[in-house]
């Protein structure tokens, strides 16, 4: 891949379930591969045949172990599945869950994705501890809806297990057309038994810039939102900032939240316009002992003529926190909401003769300071907390909650209830009378039948109303702290 490169995000899209996403995609030429015309890396066409002694020593050790197998193992064995088996084998030993390896079959999948729109149930997830692991869900996407968290652990599909499967295995087993569902169960920090989440699975969009204006102490603040950084989110940052601008703008407030990453030249391209004096951006380090390393710079002189702050959160991961990084350190820029994922390390990915596709952990990043920030993140200058009822998960679909029911889901509407301003009184999970009466307040607002049980009508309801809350910007006390920051600096 060069660095206009394979479309690495398209995967997740179309699955809503892969690694690919959250790596920083670059690709760096070896002396043990070649690259083409179109800037894709090929592996060398030599295969495990021939006499032992045509391989260097080190390889004669798999040589006898493959010979073995092929002359006296009870069933036929093709050479293809020793060799993919080899392959998949030394890529696990690896125990790096960002390194991956697709065989032709499931490349030739990756790829025909890499179109238009794209339809699955919209999160980023990676394989942690044998477990496919939420790396962060996409902004309005089901799973988002749905009430997916990051690091929440997936471990079954529509009642299949996905233990023992390798992170395309477990892609296959969530992805699907739009309108079927995903019902999984989600082991939680925190919650003692396995949450049973249902995504409906929907057309998920590729755009992953949008921009609004919002006036505080009498400041236009511009809030930009970064979904995800593909192939063209700078040129899109670029365009909404520069429209920003003449809007007239005092501020400028970037949201990374839930962004899991993406291509490390996105980040770069939208660092260079916003990091003063021709900062540092970031650093690379190649090899075991950082051996070569890199540097990445603005080509920026002068400071923006207004302040910036930056959004982050547990699900703002990689090339997200490569920009924290570089606005904190090289900007002097304030960063509000909650600690970072903790991901810096950078991918590659190389093509294969027979179209395979091998993904590994080439290098690691540093912010400017040197700071190496993998499995620790980013702490941000202002942490805010979001209300608890942002951290409401669905009702239960399979059964209705009524009057003297106790439990987790009573305590789940509980909140919710509160979040919509409708106080029931208690937050312990019994279901009272108090509580049933604000069901039915609920019900009447929404011309639902008042009859203080939370059925599917009712359950859809509150659900559709709670999103609608926390979707109001004067709910989000991380962005209110975001827009006040830069609204109340010197300009």
């Amino acid at each position: 891949m060069n660095w206009k490169g394979r479309n690495v995000f398209a995967l997740v899209l179309v699955s809503m379930v892969a690694s690919s996403f959250l790596t920083m995609s670059m690709m760096k030429t070896s002396a043990n591969a070649n690259a083409n015309q179109n800037g894709v890396l090929t592996a060398s066409s030599s295969t495990l045949l021939g006499n032992s002694s045509e391989y260097p020593q080190e390889f004669k050790k798999l040589y006898e172990a493959f010979s073995a197998i092929k002359k006296d193992y009870i069933q036929s064995v093709t050479t293809d599945q020793l060799v993919e088996g080899a392959i998949g084998g030394m890529v696990g030993s690896l125990e790096d869950p960002y390194s991956d390896y697709m065989d032709p079959k499931s490349a030739e999948e990756f790829t025909s994705t890499l179109h238009s729109t794209f339809q699955g149930i919209g999160t980023e997830v990676t394989l942690q501890n044998g477990r496919v692991t939420v790396v962060s869900p996409f902004k309005d996407s089901p799973a988002e809806r749905a009430g997916l968290r990051p690091n929440d652990q997936i471990i079954s599909v529509n009642g299949e297990s996905l233990e023992g499967l390798d992170l395309h295995e477990a892609v296959t087993k969530i992805r699907g057309p739009k309108g079927t569902k995903a019902v999984l169960k989600v082991v939680r920090a925190g919650v003692a038994e396995p949450l049973n989440i249902v995504c409906v699975r929907d057309d998920i969009p590729i755009e992953t810039v949008n921009s609004q204006v919002i006036e505080k102490n009498g400041v236009k603040v511009g809030v930009i939102g970064i979904t995800q950084f593909s192939t063209d989110t700078a040129k899109h940052f670029k365009e909404q900032l520069a429209s920003l601008e003449k809007q007239g703008i005092g501020g400028l407030v970037i949201d990374v939240r839930g962004n899991p990453g993406g291509y490390l030249l996105a980040v770069k391209e939208i660092g260079e316009v916003l990091v003063p004096k021709k900062g540092l951006i970031v650093q690379i380090e190649y090899g075991a002992h950082g051996q070569q390393k890199e540097e990445y710079r603005s080509t920026t002189d002068a400071a923006k003529p207004y302040p910036i702050s930056l959004l982050i959160n547990g699900g703002s991961a990689s090339a997200s926190e490569i920009l924290a990084g570089a606005l904190r350190d090289s900007g002097n820029y304030k960063l509000v909401g909650e600690k970072s994922f903790g991901k810096g390390t950078v991918q590659s990915t190389m093509e294969m003769t027979d179209k395979s596709q091998l993904k590994l952990t080439i290098a690691k990043w540093l912010t400017p300071k040197g700071e190496w920030i993998h499995k620790k993140g980013i702490e941000p200058d202002y942490k805010v907390s979001q209300p608890a009822y942002f951290n409401a998960t669905q009702l239960p679909a399979d059964k209705d909650l009524a009057r003297d029911m106790a439990g987790n889901d009573v305590k789940n509407l509980q909140l919710i209830l509160t979040g919509l301003n409708l106080s029931p009184g208690r937050d312990d999970g019994y279901f009272d009378e108090k509580t049933e009466q604000v069901v039915k307040q609920f019900q009447t607002s929404h011309k639902l039948p008042v009859t203080g049980k939370v059925d599917a009508s009712t359950r859809t309801q509150l659900e559709d109303s709670l999103r609608e809350q926390m979707r109001k910007p004067e709910n989000d006390l991380q962005l209110q702290k975001a827009i006040e920051v830069v609204s109340k600096q010197p300009k």
